[in-house]
């Protein structure tokens, strides 16, 4: 199946799901390829196990350490398997494995603390923050659990604090230097690292 795995920069990526609870402003999902040259991330179906699993052992890793979870959908709408996958490239070698996410998965997969789920096997969490407050948030997220979607992110980003390595919130840069500062003062606040990022049209 395509789409499954491949790669930008010197990592290679992991494509699981088309879902996403979330209908961003600056989203490449409303790009029509997404990620120009590389062509459509869109994936024709939900892929099992067995067949992420195929993909893993039909790609060649030659030169590749990192492994990040970010697609054209959230990844942990696929989170069993995803975190069925990270075990399965553990046992190939000894990758840093990172999920981007926007940080929603105890909403998604209706439970309380699945960041548990990712201790010993997920090494890296990025969140997508995007806003400072839950109505601003809300304007350039829209997620559909509407604006208890905030509150829930933050939980989540701390609690991913007890059980990974590694926790970061990131911004894109086109939200304007003051609400990037009240964002790097919230991260600050929860103990947090803040990463800018530059929007990609």
């Amino acid at each position: 199946m395509e789409n499954i795995i491949y790669t930008y920069g010197q990592k290679v990526y992991f494509n699981l799901t088309n879902k996403c609870p979330c209908n961003c402003e600056f989203c490449i999902r409303h790009n029509e390829n997404g990620l120009g040259d590389m062509g459509s991330l869109w994936l024709d179906h939900e892929p099992s196990v067995e067949e992420i699993k195929d993909a893993v052992d039909n790609f060649d890793f030659t030169g590749y350490t990192d492994i990040v979870f970010c697609g054209f959908g959230e990844p942990t709408c696929a989170l069993d398997k995803l975190i069925e996958t990270a075990k399965y490239l553990k046992t190939k070698k000894d990758f840093t494995i990172r999920i981007n996410t926007n940080g929603l998965s105890d909403l998604i997969n209706n439970t309380e603390d699945s960041s548990k789920l990712m201790e010993g096997v997920i090494d890296v969490v990025s969140i997508s923050l995007n806003a400072s407050d839950a109505k601003k948030y809300n304007e350039i997220v829209h997620p559909v659990y509407g604006e208890k979607a905030f509150d829930a992110m933050i939980k989540f980003a701390k609690d991913c604090k007890k059980h990974v390595k590694s926790v970061k919130m990131t911004v894109v840069d086109t939200i304007g230097e003051e609400e990037i500062e009240k964002c790097r003062r919230l991260c600050s606040e929860n103990g947090i690292d803040l990463r800018v990022r530059t929007y990609i049209k």
